[in-house]
């Protein structure tokens, strides 16, 4: 096909199937004599040069997607970046998201580089993703993917996608668990834990606030024989604002997490959790 042949609905046709600019699209055609395949693969490497020029730019926005199975043992967090919030609040950016979840809930990939090789339409994810980078011009990646199983797993995503919670509980899942798993999901969101419980903190993180607690008490004048008996209740403190079934219910101060979820359903507790937050 000679340039002359290249129509505008080529043109056209090559812009909706990939997302590039008119003049990009048309270039593609030209350098390609018109092949359309050709011409995609064009594009992509162009978005592949876009990405390697970008690779040292910060892509501190973007969205978090948490979402469950419909059998409600099964859910993944997807956290795809970009450099603006300008670019993070386009529906077209966010649908993408979505697409990007959808498929890993589907196909449940073993990690990040396993899920940009799933295929996405005509082509797969990774490419896809560069095909974005050409077309807006911001670094934008998959920076983050973490799944989740167990009886019943409850998603939460707070804040206009800004922060996604996965919650897996012990009891099955039902009415009664979604809305637990709910409330629980976003105390997780607000209140940040470390871990379920205290058996949960690695030991080197105990040590080390141990160690903080001990050397504050030394240096306050405490008698060093009681150094440790104090520590120890520092340290009791640490684990009720830092665990999740220690911490007060955000929706009622009045009692722990714990002993909300023993409430809601006898024995349900927090078997594990995800979170994902921007910036």
């Amino acid at each position: 096909m000679s340039v002359a042949n290249i129509s505008a609905a080529d043109v056209n046709k090559l812009r909706q199937a990939t997302g590039a600019g008119m003049m990009d699209c048309r270039k593609a055609l030209m350098e390609s004599e018109g092949d359309f395949e050709k011409a995609i693969d064009y594009l992509r490497k162009k978005g592949q040069k876009v990405a390697a020029n970008r690779s040292d730019r910060d892509a501190k926005e973007g969205v978090v997607i948490a979402r469950s199975h419909t059998s409600g043992d099964y859910g993944v967090i997807v956290q795809l970046s970009s450099e603006t919030d300008f670019v993070s609040k386009n529906q077209e950016f966010i649908d993408f998201a979505n697409t990007v979840t959808d498929l890993a809930l589907a196909h449940q990939p073993a990690d990040i580089e396993a899920l940009k090789a799933l295929k996405m339409d005509d082509a797969t994810i990774g490419d896809k993703l560069l095909e974005m980078v050409a077309k807006i011009g911001e670094k934008i990646d998959v920076v983050r993917y973490e799944q989740l199983s167990g009886s019943a797993v409850v998603p939460y995503i707070h804040g206009n996608y800004r922060i996604g919670v996965l919650v897996s509980l012990n009891k099955d899942y039902n009415d009664t668990t979604a809305a637990a798993g709910r409330d629980v999901a976003m105390q997780i969101a607000a209140m940040n834990p470390l871990g379920v419980d205290s058996d949960s903190i690695p030991a080197d993180v105990v040590e080390r606030e141990k160690a903080i607690a001990i050397e504050q008490i030394v240096a306050e004048g405490k008698p060093a024989d009681m150094a440790e008996k104090i520590a120890a209740g520092k340290l009791n403190k640490f684990f009720k604002e830092n665990t999740l079934l220690n911490q007060l219910f955000v929706k009622d101060g009045s009692i722990t997490v714990k002993d909300y979820l023993n409430n809601a359903a006898n024995g349900m507790t927090v078997a594990d959790f995800r979170r994902a937050a921007i910036g």
